[in-house]
């Protein structure tokens, strides 16, 4: 089992041999998890952390889907029509 050690900024380098089994690349986005006392780092395909929806962001997008499911959507060329774009 390898030790690495914990570096500047709480840094940890996760050693190569485990990256190449679980498929891990440079840049990449893991999760990082306590679990029993337990670090567990698991892949993400979260692409950018901006790409995480906040609550707020959830509801409204829960809401929008609600919408277009009851057909109370209407074409982007009428959106832009009333916002005279």
């Amino acid at each position: 089992m390898p030790v690495v050690k914990i570096s500047t900024n709480r840094r940890v380098t996760i050693p190569k041999a485990i990256c190449d089994v679980l498929g891990l690349r440079e840049g990449q986005f893991v999760e990082v998890t306590r679990r029993n006392g337990v670090i567990v780092i698991k892949p993400t395909d979260i692409a950018e952390p901006d790409d995480i929806l906040t609550p707020a962001d959830k509801a409204s997008l829960r809401r929008g889907l609600a919408q277009v499911k009851r057909g109370e959507s209407i074409p982007w060329d009428e959106v832009k029509k009333r916002l005279k774009l």
